[in-house]
């Protein structure tokens, strides 16, 4: 029998500690096949389904070899969006925890540059990014990358889509000759292959099952009337119940509708789309995690970098054209051996695209009616918590210890009542249960955290 363990790597005891810390049981499939060679320094191109534990796959080899006392950047992870570097970069300073003072720095579009270039002058060992806002640095020469080791392409089918190329030939350029790189692509089309050529020297193909297994993903099919599509969700939200779900659309206008027919029906809802503000986008996103909102309604682009472990059903307003994006929906939930939802809505328009999935996952699809579900008289229960938003985050040197230790010593609020607590630079979120928030917003304005007192609201 094959030990999955991490401690079968040759990593260092406080590595491996930090990993069964963080949750880390047992390596996923992805990292099972790409873990030893990526250590030994071997050029990677690794195909994985969404949530098979890929960041780890190639933060764990990057931080590997890093040297905390120099502080030149020494390894780059290029992101096709702000959304998923985000999410990358917190998950390597989780996975760097072992190894004190090891820095690393988000450099993406729709943030001011200023503050990164300031970041960037105190030095940073792993560098993560966006394309343009990349490229931004090195023209400005704010970023130095030749002492950088590693390179990293995540995602590289969405950024070949979002037309990136020309600007990672430019980055690359800047790179040393001499380097390990570790491309990761959800789909390996053509000119993956093409791009795969180019950037690395005799790489090792790894590629993991991409279809998603039925024991963990439970896929419905609904004809729905076109003109009843939106009632149609509402009908299915009902039914099924799920404690959260994702709704895909394929554009932003139709988010925005399907949005606001939600909230109209008072169900608990938050639209996630590319013309928003990173700010607002960044918060949306935590009160989804923080289950203070149940639905969230996003486009695909936007939705890139939402990882969450366990996320109970996917809905498709809209089927994509390409049965690949639908695997790749589908693939945010039933992660980590979880079972999962996808509750897909179409018309009679729409019947190539089931024919297209079917063809892809090569089985037969059923479908029943929207109308032919029974009436069950349930209504989506609101959500259980309400996230509370504090104006100090690590900047201020404010801790989740810090916050959950206001409300439960010095406030007097019950810790089960404390839900997911997310601290990013200037700000901190709470989850608090709902019926206890007002009680926990009012004690929090009234009393300090740290010996201070900050801002709080109740979003």
């Amino acid at each position: 029998m094959t030990d999955f363990s991490f401690s079968t790597l040759g990593l260092s005891p406080a590595q491996v500690e930090n990993l069964t810390r963080l949750g880390y049981q047992q390596m996923t499939a992805i990292q099972a096949k790409a873990l030893p060679p990526a250590l030994s320094g071997n050029d990677i191109i690794g195909q994985a389904k969404t949530g098979g534990g890929k960041t780890a796959a190639f933060g764990i080899p990057l931080l590997n070899k890093l040297n905390p006392r120099d502080f030149g950047a020494q390894s780059l992870i290029i992101c096709p969006t702000r959304e998923l570097a985000t999410q990358v970069a917190k998950e390597i300073r989780n996975l760097a925890r072992y190894q004190p003072n090891i820095k690393v720095v988000t450099l993406c579009g729709g943030q001011s540059i200023g503050p990164q270039i300031g970041s960037l002058e105190h030095g940073a060992h792993v560098i993560v990014g966006t394309p343009g806002r990349l490229k931004d640095h090195l023209r400005k020469k704010t970023l130095i990358l030749t002492r950088a080791t590693t390179l990293v392409l995540d995602e590289a089918d969405r950024m070949l889509e979002m037309g990136f190329v020309d600007d990672i030939e430019d980055i690359i350029k800047d790179l040393p000759e001499k380097r390990q790189t570790l491309l990761f692509s959800a789909t390996f089309p053509e000119n993956i292959k093409k791009l795969s050529a180019r950037f690395q020297t005799n790489p090792m193909q790894i590629v993991v099952e991409s279809i998603h297994s039925e024991q963990h993903i439970e896929q419905q099919f609904f004809l729905c009337k076109k003109n009843e599509k939106r009632e149609s969700l509402l009908t299915l939200l009902h039914h099924f119940q799920p404690n959260g779900a994702v709704v895909f659309c394929n554009t932003k206008q139709t988010v925005r509708d399907v949005c606001e027919h939600l909230n109209n029906e008072n169900i608990s809802v938050k639209a996630l789309h590319g013309d928003m503000e990173q700010r607002d986008r960044d918060q949306v996103l935590i009160e989804f995690k923080q289950q203070s909102c149940q639905v969230l309604v996003a486009t695909d682009v936007a939705a890139r970098g939402l990882d969450i472990d366990d996320l109970p059903a996917v809905v498709n307003f809209e089927l994509p054209r390409d049965p690949d994006i639908y695997t790749h929906r589908i693939g945010r939930t039933g992660r980590a051996g979880k079972s999962g939802l996808a509750i897909n809505l179409f018309t009679d328009s729409e019947r190539y695209k089931i024919e297209a999935i079917s063809e892809f996952q090569q089985r037969k699809i059923d479908y029943k009616s929207v109308d032919a579900l029974p009436d069950n008289n349930k209504y989506m229960q609101p959500p259980a918590y309400a996230t509370l938003c504090i104006s100090a985050g690590r900047k201020q040197k404010v801790r989740p210890g810090d916050i959950l230790g206001a409300l439960t010593k010095d406030a007097g609020i019950d810790g089960s009542a404390v839900g997911k607590i997310e601290v990013l630079e200037n700000s901190a979120y709470v989850a608090i249960e709902r019926h206890t928030a007002d009680n926990a917003l009012g004690r929090l304005i009234n009393g300090k955290i740290k010996g201070r007192k900050f801002k709080v609201r109740k979003l």
